[in-house]
């Protein structure tokens, strides 16, 4: 199901292809709708109703590119959608609809000793699709269009996968999976569009399901990288799920914080927290939505994270499941 997830494209503001999928994988298991933004809020049925309303949430969206020129010349130039380093970018493979390009640059042995110390603009940037000039080039592509890293999704090493788009589908995947499952408590879900770009989907999900409770399910920036150490590295892949008490956007509920550090130890499940104040994530809306709600992120740590090659472990996705699985039934006491 990850590969499958991965392998669809789906920037923010494009998500159609992963919420058919998704819609296909639960309309059998939970009453659902969609809502004007295009966000997916689930409802699964538990054994019991709880007196706190509890709700999971991860986000659809990928990061990518959208197309806003295309020059005399027949290249395209792009604007990131969502947050990207363009170091990352150059040379890689994109793919627009059904159309192969790769993005290029100046070459190196042309650039002065200025722009050689300096990693370039997307300004500066453009995709190449072959095209001998323009008139060509738009009878293929036209503007507003959207831009993918194209990814194969592979296994490698000891239980690593390399991938476009873990952020967040991982998330996605552990909640079908839940949705699947027998729950003790009634339960809501939902799959968000627009994280990448402001948490816009979050927004409006927490606001119509108004959660006393939310777990956030993520992926998040590891560092565990040659010359890196100590807290710098922030996360550790093989070390477990992240559990955070603060990002960029959010200061996370304290009581949720030390109860997953609890039900980590009392069931010997691996855990770790993230030794940096960075990023953000859905958690960052839901907590101010409406009456407010209690929020905390479990999340995959992910190296090299909003790129065509992000990488992940299988042994923190099963120990992920392993925490939700003890976790989850303590939010509704």
């Amino acid at each position: 199901m990850l590969k499958d997830l991965c392998l669809l494209n789906g920037t923010s503001g494009d998500e159609t292809q992963v919420r058919d999928y998704i819609i296909n994988e639960i309309k059998d298991y939970c009453e659902y709708s969609v809502d004007a933004l295009g966000s997916i809020i689930a409802f699964k049925k538990g054994n019991k109703t709880p007196s706190k309303k509890v709700m999971l949430s991860a986000h659809m969206d990928e990061v990518g590119f959208i197309i806003t020129h295309i020059t005399d010349d027949g290249y395209l130039k792009m604007h990131p959608v969502g947050g990207i380093d363009p170091r990352v970018v150059i040379d890689r493979a994109v793919q627009i609809k059904d159309i192969k390009g790769v993005i290029g640059a100046k070459a190196v042995h042309l650039l002065s000793d200025d722009e050689k110390k300096t990693a370039p603009a997307f300004s500066k940037l453009y995709i190449d699709i072959g095209a001998k000039d323009k008139a060509e080039a738009e009878k293929y592509v036209s503007l507003g269009d959207f831009a993918y890293f194209s990814s194969d999704y592979n296994e490698f090493g000891q239980d690593f996968i390399k991938s476009k788009a873990l952020d967040d589908r991982i998330g996605c995947m552990l909640m079908i999976e839940l949705i699947k499952s027998d729950l003790e408590y009634d339960t809501y879900f939902c799959f968000n569009v627009q994280e990448e770009v402001g948490l816009r989907g979050a927004s409006c999900t927490s606001y119509q399901v108004q959660s006393d409770i939310s777990v956030v399910l993520e992926a998040t920036t590891a560092a565990d990288l040659c010359g890196v150490s100590g807290g710098e590295r922030c996360c550790v892949l093989g070390n477990g799920p992240v559990v955070s008490f603060m990002d960029g956007r959010t200061v996370y509920d304290k009581s949720l914080y030390n109860l997953a550090f609890e039900t980590a130890k009392e069931n010997q499940i691996k855990i770790q927290t993230k030794t940096a104040v960075a990023g953000g994530n859905d958690a960052g809306a839901i907590q101010t939505s409406g009456k407010g709600s209690k929020v905390i992120a479990v999340s995959l740590p992910c190296r090299y994270i909003h790129s065509g090659a992000s990488v992940v472990k299988k042994s923190d996705i099963e120990e992920t499941k392993k925490l939700l699985k003890a976790f989850l039934p303590k939010l509704y006491d």
